[in-house]
């Protein structure tokens, strides 16, 4: 115990004295233009107080001393050196642009700033917006009257970008501006030394000059300077850009009335710090990042001097406070060191303690013999816990089957008996309509016949009461059988289905009948989980080196959830994703049928879902009890029904329109279902579809005069489908009819709070539904014919409970508020009521009968008609007041309207 003492005493005195490591430092390399100006310096002394908030950081500043092959070497010593990021100030942009691509190139991360390079080749730009900048002060000399005003532009350095974009600014102005004039324009390379000979032989020749807009401060002072020996400072005026606080600064200059204005400028070197880090931590940042700029003059140069001086001050307190961290830190560094030692004789001592105390070791096995005890309890309690939560989801399992189940039956007995309504209601019909009415119920009866058959299957597999009968089968005949039962299926739905084998001729013992239920509910999940346009391939592969054939079935649809794979084949089972209605018991059946056959069966997910069944090539595996001796297979074996007329009911041409017809689009999975509806309402109506992925855009999109949809639907149920759409401006007057398997009051009233207007339960009659349809539209024409003759008397103070009432009002307030504006269009008005244009159109269309365009023009005519009766405006005053464009537009639409022109309507 005392050796134990003595190594933890050493250890935790070893660790007490070692110095943590230093953190790894990023370095920033800056190659600056030059430091002779007060701007330059203002960058670097704002990108080293950024930096010293962040100790991480090492920055490296280069004086370039304003010469571009200084710079070039500044740049490619740094590169040399590795820096972590590179930021170039460029002297001028063609020649700098080649080595700031070779450090881009090198993996060097490079922000630019102030003035760009003529390539794209780096991180991020930072900057002032300097197109901006020559914007403001254009338009600052603008504001001032609306006489010509002439003005001298001293351009910057020439062949740097920021000389270029100032003066693209401030040239769009001018140009787009009668009331300024540029009548001189002197180049400088921004040293206020640079203009002044140019300036005076100007304003030698030139007298009339109102401004001077130079391209920086120090070049403004020199016009200044020039202005003053003139004695002309009373009458031109002039304008810099930087905006520096400071004696020198352009804001002194401001105060001091040497310069008019002055454009801020910034330097931005604290945001290229940031920026840095932003970059260095693996964010991803913006490729142009301008900074802010604004005129300063008279009106606000005190404040921002004061504001600057403001900033400056703090900035020093910040280094102070970061002087006295430090020193902080250094007192921290010794007590922690004291604080390790003494929590080594801490430590110490409690195992000291725990030595002395070592003697009440019994008392302690006592008690954690009962703590044993109650966690047995404890566990024993959880385990019951446990059962029972299992029990109660096997519960709500088999709830749920009897559920989805019953669903599956109403839409089969749904078509069923409409198709034997539709006969009954037939007098004299085609002997092939007779055949196509037959298929279709003949096909649903052997759907339900296989939903019950299933029930039957899973009882006889709890049960364990199956009887396995296994014979010599062709496996690829077998499958290919199965495969032609779904081939109508695939090529409705544009599926890529292909079968495909290595040896067509094998022959293995199966079990024909079980192993039919095994490929057709594979088959058929791959059908219902791939999409239109999708892929469903049959792989039989025989595995001549081993003993065993392997069959795969392999979709890309949906896919099963990684962890959801091992439940796949539990009974009652549904994926997460699942939206479609299913019994749950199918792929349980598959795995114990497939198992009975001495086989397995696995199933695999990327890109859809594979299944993959093994199976035995011989009959070793089997007991002489288990084959029976039947006829070989024949190759397109089908039983039944004959299905030639299968779909032939769903393909009759639709009747050419004599006039326009009602639109109904029909929200249904239920294929069956969706061409009945289409093929008995077609006659009378043009109709559209949509399985449930899309209803909602569909029903944007066409605007359709009713919508019937489902209740059960893959991704949204038909209660929010509704919701949704009756909440939605552009289809909130659109009646909804719900279709649905549940008769519950609950659903009922769910239906109709969701916004639906007529709610049917299957098996419908079809009857029924004609009908509704039709008293739905009489209703909606009934509502149209109120809102023709009533809408212009909607005011804003009226209340309404209808979307489509509200709707109208804010219309009409919107068109009002427009009446004289000749230029307000019909996109205009749909963009403040948030629709496009077309579903504008669609939905004045839909409500009131006519275009929104003979709309706006009616209540503009309605407008003029009152003015005429009681105003002693002129035609043509009248004409733009009511929103034309001209006065014989005006006549011309009023007569064509009332058959009088606006002059005999007046005298009248």
């Amino acid at each position: 115990m005392l050796r134990l003492i003595f190594l933890v005493f050493v250890v935790l005195s070893l660790v007490s004295c070692n110095k943590l490591e230093d953190e790894k430092k990023f370095k920033i390399g800056f190659s600056q233009t030059g430091t002779k100006d007060d701007w330059r310096k203002s960058m670097n002394k704002s990108m080293e107080i950024q930096a010293e908030f962040h100790p991480e950081i090492e920055l490296k500043i280069l004086d370039s001393d304003d010469k571009v092959e200084n710079q070039i070497k500044d740049i490619e010593q740094l590169i040399s050196e590795n820096v972590d990021i590179l930021i170039v100030s460029p002297i001028k942009s063609k020649q700098i642009t080649p080595v700031v691509e070779k450090a881009f190139k090198n993996g060097i991360p490079v922000i630019i700033v102030d003035r760009k390079t003529e390539g794209e080749n780096y991180t991020a730009y930072l900057g002032g917006d300097n197109y901006q900048v020559g914007i403001n002060a254009a338009k600052y000399i603008a504001s001032f009257s609306n006489s010509l005003k002439k003005i001298i532009e001293i351009k910057g350095l020439s062949g740097s970008s920021p000389a270029l974009e100032r003066s693209l600014g401030f040239e769009e102005v001018v140009t787009n501006n009668p009331n300024l004039e540029v009548i001189k324009v002197i180049e400088g390379n921004w040293e206020s030394y640079s203009i002044k000979n140019s300036l005076s032989k100007v304003l030698d020749s030139i007298k009339d000059v109102d401004y001077i807009f130079a391209h920086n401060d120090r070049m403004a002072l020199g016009a200044w300077q020039v202005v003053k020996e003139k004695k002309l400072q009373n009458r031109i005026s002039i304008i810099g850009v930087d905006g520096l606080n400071g004696p020198n600064g352009g804001i002194q200059m401001v105060k001091d009335n040497k310069l008019l204005a002055t454009i801020l400028y910034p330097t931005g070197g604290d945001e290229a710090i940031r920026l840095s880090l932003e970059i260095l931590k693996g964010k991803t940042v913006a490729k142009n990042n301008l900074l802010n700029t604004i005129v300063i003059d008279a009106r606000n140069a005190d404040i921002m001097s004061k504001q600057f001086d403001k900033i400056y001050q703090q900035q020093q307190d910040i280094n102070f406070q970061q002087d006295k961290i430090k020193l902080q830190e250094k007192n921290y560094t010794s007590q922690n060191i004291a604080l390790r030692l003494l929590l080594v004789l801490l430590i110490l001592s409690i195992l000291l303690g725990v030595y002395s105390i070592y003697t009440s070791y019994n008392l302690k096995k006592k008690k954690r013999e009962l703590e044993l005890q109650n966690r047995k309890i404890t566990v024993q309690r959880n385990q019951i816990k446990k059962i029972a939560k299992e029990v109660k989801a096997s519960n709500e399992a088999k709830t749920n089957f009897f559920t989805g189940l019953s669903h599956e039956f109403k839409t089969p007995i749904t078509l069923i008996l409409s198709s034997i309504e539709s006969l009954s209601e037939e007098k004299k019909i085609r002997d092939s309509k007779i055949l196509n009415e037959l298929s279709l119920i003949f096909n649903n009866s052997k759907r339900l016949l296989r939903l019950i058959n299933q029930l039957l299957d899973f009882r006889k597999l709890e049960d364990r009461k199956f009887i396995f009968r296994a014979s010599e089968t062709n496996l690829f005949t077998f499958i290919n059988n199965i495969y032609k039962d779904f081939e109508r299926e695939a090529q409705k739905r544009n599926i890529d289905f292909k079968i495909e084998g290595n040896n067509l001729d094998l022959t293995i013992f199966l079990d024909r009948n079980l192993m039919d239920k095994v490929f057709f509910n594979l088959l058929s999940n791959a059908f219902k989980f791939t999409p239109n346009n999708g892929k469903i391939i049959i792989d039989i592969n025989d595995e001549r080196s081993t003993n065993f054939v392997k069959i795969s079935i392999k979709d890309s649809g949906i896919g099963i959830p990684d962890n959801e794979l091992e439940s796949v084949f539990k009974a009652f089972y549904q994926g997460s994703n699942n939206n479609k209605a299913s019994s749950g018991i199918g792929l349980h059946i598959s795995r114990e049928i497939v198992e009975l056959h001495k086989g397995s069966i696995e199933v695999h997910s990327k890109h859809g879902s594979e299944f993959l069944i093994t199976l035995y090539k011989d009959r070793a595996h089997l007991s002489s009890d288990e084959i029976v001796l039947e006829p070989a297979m024949v190759d397109n074996e089908v039983s039944g029904f004959n299905q030639e007329y299968e779909d032939d009911i769903y393909d009759t041409e639709v009747i050419s329109k004599s006039e326009e017809k009602y639109t109904i689009l029909i929200i249904e999975d239920n294929s069956d279902l969706v061409k009945f509806l289409k093929n008995k309402l077609s006659i009378s109506y043009e109709i559209y579809t949509s399985d449930g992925n899309d209803g909602i855009e569909k029903a944007i999109e066409i605007i359709p005069d009713i919508i019937i949809c489902d209740v059960n639907l893959p991704v949204k149920d038909g209660f929010e489908i509704c919701e949704t759409l009756k909440k939605d401006l552009r289809t909130s007057h659109i009646p909804t009819v719900i279709l649905t398997a549940l008769g519950n009051k609950e659903s009922y009233i769910k239906g109709l709070e969701s916004g639906a207007d007529l709610y049917l339960t299957k098996p419908f009659s079809l009857a029924i539904l004609s009908q509704s349809i039709k008293t739905l539209l009489y209703n909606r024409e009934k509502l149209r014919y109120y809102y023709i003759n009533s809408i212009h008397n909607i005011g804003q103070e009226a209340e309404f409970g209808t979307i489509e009432q509200e709707f109208l009002q804010k219309l009409n307030l919107i068109i009002r508020e427009n009446i004289d504006n000749s230029n307000f269009t019909v996109e205009n008005l749909a963009d403040q009521l948030l629709i496009s244009r077309v579903q504008l159109y669609r939905k004045i269309k839909a409500i009131l009968g006519i275009s929104i365009s003979d709309y706006i023009q009616n209540i503009r005519l309605d407008k003029a008609k009152e003015l005429l009766k009681d105003s002693t405006l002129s035609i043509s005053e009248i004409a733009y007041a009511s929103g034309f464009s001209s006065p014989n537009y005006f006549s011309t639409a009023f007569k064509a309207k009332l058959n009088i022109s606006p002059k005999a309507f007046r005298d009248n």
